[in-house]
C-alpha cells in the first residue's frame, strides 16, 4: 500500500515555507525513502499558486534521488481525496515525481474505484 506523509503546516510565504520545509521535514522524508518507503506519497494542504514551483521542485528531485522508489506528493486537506489519491498512486506502478492538486469534487470516484 501506498504510504502517506502528511507534511505541515508550513509557513503561508513560499520562501519561508520552502526553507522550512528543506531544514526541518526533508530529512526525514529521505530517511523514510532510504528505510524502503515504496511508493511515497507526500500530502501537502492546500497553498496558493506561488508555493507549486518549490514544491514540484522538491517531489522531482526527491523521485530523481531515491529511483525506482516513486515519490509523488498531493495537495488537498480532504480525507477522501486522500485515499482516493493513495489508491490510484499505489496501482500507477509509472507514476512518479508528480504534484496532484485535489479538490474532492468527485475526481476520486473516477480515478479510483472504491474498496
Amino acid at each position: 500500500m501506498n504510504e502517506l506523509l502528511h507534511v505541515g503546516p508550513l509557513a503561508s510565504e513560499p520562501l519561508q515555507a520552502a526553507a522550512d520545509f528543506h531544514a526541518r521535514l526533508l530529512p526525514g522524508i529521505e530517511a523514510a525513502l532510504g528505510g524502503g518507503a515504496d511508493p511515497l506519497t507526500l500530502v501537502f494542504l492546500p497553498a496558493g499558486y506561488e508555493h507549486r514551483g518549490w514544491r514540484l521542485a522538491a517531489v522531482q528531485g526527491l523521485a530523481r534521488r531515491f529511483a525506482p522508489s516513486r515519490v509523488n506528493a498531493v495537495e488537498t486537506d480532504d480525507p477522501a481525496a486522500i485515499a482516493a489519491a493513495a489508491r490510484w498512486l499505489a496501482e500507477a506502478g509509472g507514476v512518479t515525481g508528480q504534484l496532484l492538486p485535489l479538490d474532492g469534487n468527485g475526481a476520486g470516484e473516477v480515478l479510483s474505484s472504491p474498496q
